[in-house]
């Protein structure tokens, strides 16, 4: 089943598969090559076992590039980290529906910030957790993988869930939001993910590697997509 979105395809590279050593030349480096969106996966040892960085990164990032920056919060009480990351310049924020009793308060908090508010939720969720406060993002996130780890391979059963989430946002008449899709997106699935109805795309390992150049990685993945 197709279920295209007319939205235009866009590409967020998550940082936590680039080299770190490298951190400045392999964002310009994905500037350069067309890239979107930079995501940072925030993980805190607790919502997920790794733990990575936090609002200073984001700070750091915000001062190497132009683009706009996701965070993606994997942390318990994402209450307490909207302030940092707010003022660290971030341009979407992404909770769990799993992380906060309060989703719907924090969500239209992160809005009243005038930063873009975007909900996730892990593979073992269901999409009915969040249909409460679909009306009030600018984005639902599907989890592909399961989240903490980068380079995991893609989730089959993400695709009915993909479809889901665009349905859910068209029918509260949220046309104009996202579905974007987080883990193991790559040559292979970025196809049939799109088709699903996803249009904000994570690729970590992707763009990122030691095979290719960023410029080549990225080069290859907007081969992969589907025709207009």
């Amino acid at each position: 089943m197709t279920q295209r979105t007319s939205r235009p395809v866009q590409l967020a590279p998550s940082i936590l598969s680039a080299d770190w050593t490298r951190l400045a030349e392999q964002i310009g480096d994905a500037e350069a090559a067309g890239v979107d969106w930079i995501s940072l996966d925030v993980m805190d040892g607790n919502f997920v076992p790794p733990i990575t960085f936090g609002a200073q990164m984001a700070s750091a990032v915000r001062s190497l590039t132009n683009l706009p920056i996701e965070a993606h919060l994997m942390v318990g009480r994402p209450e307490e980290q909207l302030e940092a990351f707010i003022a660290a310049g971030v341009n979407c924020i992404t909770i769990h529906i799993e992380s906060t009793r309060h989703p719907h308060r924090l969500l239209q908090q992160i809005s009243e910030a005038g930063v873009e508010a975007g909900v996730t939720l892990n593979p073992g969720t269901p999409l009915s957790e969040i249909e409460a406060v679909a009306p009030i993002c600018d984005r639902i996130q599907i989890m592909s993988v399961n989240p903490g780890w980068g380079g995991q391979q893609f989730i089959p059963e993400s695709l009915s869930r993909i479809r889901q989430a665009r349905t859910m946002l068209d029918a509260c008449g949220r046309e104009d939001a996202d579905v974007a899709v987080d883990g193991g997106v790559n040559e292979s699935t970025i196809s049939s993910i799109v088709e699903a109805g996803a249009n904000w795309l994570v690729a970590g390992s992707a763009v990122f590697n030691d095979r290719e150049s960023v410029a080549d990685a990225v080069a290859r993945l907007r081969r992969a997509l589907p025709a207009s």
